[in-house]
């Protein structure tokens, strides 16, 4: 195992959606950035788990940094995922109201969105609801239309966004937790089990763990709760069955459980929103599954008639505030980012904006910037379901994970990447292999072909990480 000895401008401690943001901007500035990941991979921890759409903030607080964050991150997102070869399913979203009350809270939606910037967002009657969704079941009332609100990929987009660091210089260590840092008067030393990083600026993006790293120096300004979220997978035929995303009447505790459309072409069904204390273990619970089944069915009746393929839980960094809790410290050299809820994916290339102004306004220039000329762009594999894939193309080698339809070469392609998978969950999420409705069952042989001792961990069939 390399040991570090590293000395750099700016270490991201997490490797999650906003860590993966945040890396790429300071590595676009021109600073030498070390990215530090406690598991084997980009978006081990929360990140890894989510629903996947791309927010307008249609229903954000108004006036928040969390919509802020959102809007910038949509918007850039919007003008750079063509470059990437990024996908976008454009579905549009309903927020569809089944009673009175619920009716009743509509226009204070569309009254908030407007308020938000978001002008395109109408309530629409009934009959509307069913000429777009006409298999729902009765008793739908009305809805919020959002037609902005769109589905994207959650694993191709941080990865390109590392990918894009690296091209310029970034560097990342997986495998490598923080375990003490200690100020030094030109920054921080940090000990990790990989050896000592010297740094200049820490950026503090360890989600779930936030605020035991800012614990490591001083009394954190918050306090992870984290809040588990449990999905359902159903198969791909199931996607015929909606259009937009369906989502429910918020409450003053949740979002509540919505169904979507994914880039794979599956739908999921979630999440639940469960307080725990553990940070690391986020289990499927059977109970919790069937709950969701009988809200599922109650809402679009025809799931009875389509397979679960797969089920997943996620915890997100939920804190004792619903807002975003990033705190700069200029005096000691260190931004903590923390408190990124659901709406991560959205907003990361928005707080990674945002924690760069943070840095441009109100920091000393702890190091010189040396900005590229011309930025590089990736081009990312396309995984999307609607889209041309791999197996479509000549030479490919032929499919290897036929549920998922992943060639040979897609798996060549990744281990020869800028950023190549080091464990089999970094795989499954570069190439969908295993992720089927058969969880690796047909193909896993061919798989451990394939990868040989390029990974140090097992192949564990219908282990969905």
């Amino acid at each position: 195992m390399t040991q570090l000895n590293e000395n750099v401008d700016v270490v991201v401690i997490g490797g999650g959606v906003v860590g993966c943001a945040v890396f790429r901007r300071f590595t676009l500035m021109g600073a030498h950035v070390l990215l530090l990941e406690k598991g084997g991979d980009i978006l081990s921890g929360a990140s890894k788990a989510n629903s996947a759409i791309l927010h307008t903030g249609f229903d954000a607080p108004t006036g928040s940094l969390e919509l802020k964050c959102m809007q910038d991150g949509y918007e850039e997102y919007m003008a750079i995922h063509e470059k990437m070869n990024l996908p976008l399913l454009k579905t549009t979203a309903i927020v569809v109201a089944w009673n009175q009350e619920q009716l009743d809270a509509l226009p204070g939606i569309v009254k908030q969105a407007h308020a938000n910037g978001v002008t395109d967002v109408i309530q629409i009657s009934e009959e509307e609801v069913y000429h777009r969704e006409p298999n729902l079941a009765p008793g739908a009332l009305g809805g919020v239309f959002v037609p902005g609100e769109y589905v994207i990929d959650p694993w191709s987009s941080p990865l390109a966004y590392v990918t894009q660091a690296v091209m310029h210089g970034g560097r990342y260590q997986f495998n490598c937790q923080v375990l003490n840092v200690q100020r030094e008067s030109d920054g921080w030393e940090l000990t990790t089990n990989r050896g000592i990083v010297r740094t200049r600026l820490v950026i503090n993006c360890a989600g779930n763990h936030g605020d035991l790293i800012d614990g490591m120096w001083r009394t954190p300004e918050f306090e992870i709760r984290p809040r588990k979220g449990q999905f359902l997978v159903y198969d791909k035929a199931s996607a015929s069955q909606i259009n937009a995303i369906i989502l429910p009447v918020p409450t003053a505790t949740t979002k509540g459980v919505l169904l979507c459309k994914t880039i794979f072409g599956n739908m999921i069904l979630g999440p639940t929103a469960e307080e725990q204390q553990d940070r690391n273990r986020a289990d499927v619970d059977e109970s919790m599954m069937n709950e969701l089944i009988d809200k599922g069915s109650r809402m679009l009746p025809s799931l009875t008639d389509y397979s679960v393929t797969a089920t997943y839980a996620g915890l997100r960094p939920a804190t004792e505030k619903k807002e975003y809790r990033i705190f700069p410290y200029p005096q000691d050299k260190w931004i903590t980012v923390g408190g990124i809820r659901s709406t991560g994916l959205t907003a990361a290339l928005g707080i990674a904006r945002y924690v760069e102004n943070l840095y441009r306004d109100q920091f000393p220039a702890l190091f010189s910037l040396d900005e590229p000329r011309e930025l590089q762009w990736p081009r990312m594999p396309m995984l999307s379901e609607y889209e041309t894939r791999d197996f479509a193309c000549p030479g490919n080698g032929g499919i290897v994970c036929h549920c998922e339809l992943v060639t040979r070469r897609e798996l060549e392609a990744a281990f020869d990447s800028a950023v190549p998978p080091e464990c089999i969950g970094g795989l499954r999420r570069r190439t969908r292999v295993m992720m089927g409705r058969c969880n690796g069952f047909f193909c896993s042989n061919n798989v451990a072909e394939i990868v040989g001792d390029r990974l140090d961990n097992t192949i564990v069939v219908g282990k969905v990480e």
